[in-house]
């Protein structure tokens, strides 16, 4: 099961490249990764994954003064949408 402990920075803006940290996080088990507020979820760009970290670019599209939750699509026939116990802070451009 993916689980994220860490993001570095804690916060930024649209375009930023953020670095999630945990475990289980290779491309197997994490399909997709998104940031949510728990009613609206936006896809993020992955540039980069192993089992231990997910570079992700903060969307354009993305809320401006919000603190978003990290959520992952795990793959296979069963996957499901796992929100995370790490959130960013989306700052003002």
């Amino acid at each position: 099961m993916p689980k994220m402990v860490t993001v570095d920075p804690l916060n930024g803006k649209a375009g930023d490249v953020i670095v999630a940290t945990g475990e289980n996080l290779q491309k197997d088990a994490v399909a997709k990764l998104y940031l949510t507020d728990g009613k609206n979820d936006i896809a993020c760009e992955m540039l980069e994954q192993t089992g231990t970290t997910i570079k992700f670019k903060i969307p354009a599209k993305v809320p401006q003064g919000v603190r978003l939750t990290v959520m992952v699509l795990t793959t296979g026939k069963d996957a499901k949408y796992i929100e995370q116990p790490v959130k960013v802070e989306i700052d003002e451009p």
